[in-house]
């Protein structure tokens, strides 16, 4: 029987894509924590089991990357702001850590998941508010390409497991390193791509399949409906973000960073309670 969204759940979801992709553009990421969080509390209406409530909202909000990031990738490039060397050195170690973090994620408990989440918002705020960054830098060998080579695989496998574009790991990496601000949002953004693409490959694919029968809708653990529609309203509002970050000052810019991943722990630590 085919399967429809009521009203209800598409102004929802269309909601939550539109302020999904205002962040990608502002911050660089693919909006997947807010995402995840809100996901966690959407999809059990949506007929999603409990077991794999986690797994579900993981991939499904990677799946809405992929067409979040490809958006606010272009309205960054036609800004000039993405540095391409850095992209293609952690590009390799993205796919491989994208494609191993979303099979293992299919055999973690949800609670464990989002604890995860919850621990790594809350060290990537205290990188982004208290850390300190390098002088600003033009060349690919001054941030460290064997760096950028073992640090795509981490938060290639992080991501995954997180459901996030990588963002929250690429800018502060990035910005510690002595990229710019805004370049390092608008790097991390294309990185988001090959993340996204490279996590729902290893969801809809996993070799793990799901414990319990899931609705119909359902791709591997994408929830297609829902990612879809996220999708049609963040490919919109991309672009309003990427504007305004190529004109906050770089301070300012992290610390909305900061913020946004305290609020998006608090959500997470929530849900790994209940």
């Amino acid at each position: 029987m085919p399967y429809a969204l009521s009203l209800f759940d598409i102004t929802t979801f269309l909601a939550l894509g539109a302020a999904a992709g205002f962040l990608a553009g502002l911050l660089g990421i693919g909006g997947g924590l807010i995402v995840v969080a809100a996901l966690v509390w959407l999809l059990p209406a949506q007929g999603i089991p409990e077991p794999v409530l986690m797994q579900v909202a993981l991939a499904t909000a990677l799946a809405g990357i992929v067409f979040t990031s490809m958006s606010s990738t272009r309205a960054h490039w036609r800004r000039g702001g993405i540095r391409w060397p850095l992209v293609a050195w952690l590009a390799p170690g993205l796919v491989l850590g994208g494609l191993a973090g979303a099979v293992l994620a299919t055999w973690l408990p949800g609670w464990l998941l989002a604890a995860f989440v919850s621990v790594y918002c809350l060290l990537s705020a205290a990188q982004l508010a208290w850390g300190r960054s390098r002088p600003a830098t033009t060349h690919v060998h001054d941030v460290g390409r064997a760096l950028l080579a073992a640090a795509g695989l981490v938060i290639g496998a992080v991501s995954a497991v997180v459901g996030i574009g990588g963002g929250s790991m690429t800018v502060p990496l990035l910005v510690w390193r002595g990229v710019l601000p805004v370049q390092a949002v608008a790097t991390s953004a294309a990185c988001g791509v090959v993340i996204a693409l490279a996590s729902v490959t290893g969801y809809v694919f996993s070799p793990h399949e799901p414990s319990v029968a899931l609705p119909p809708g359902t791709w591997g653990y994408v929830q297609l409906p829902a990612a879809l529609t996220i999708a049609a309203a963040s490919v919109l509002t991309a672009p309003l973000g990427a504007r305004l970050a190529h004109h906050l000052p770089p301070q300012r810019l992290r610390q909305v960073f900061a913020v946004f991943l305290l609020v998006i722990a608090a959500m997470m630590a929530i849900a790994a309670l209940r």
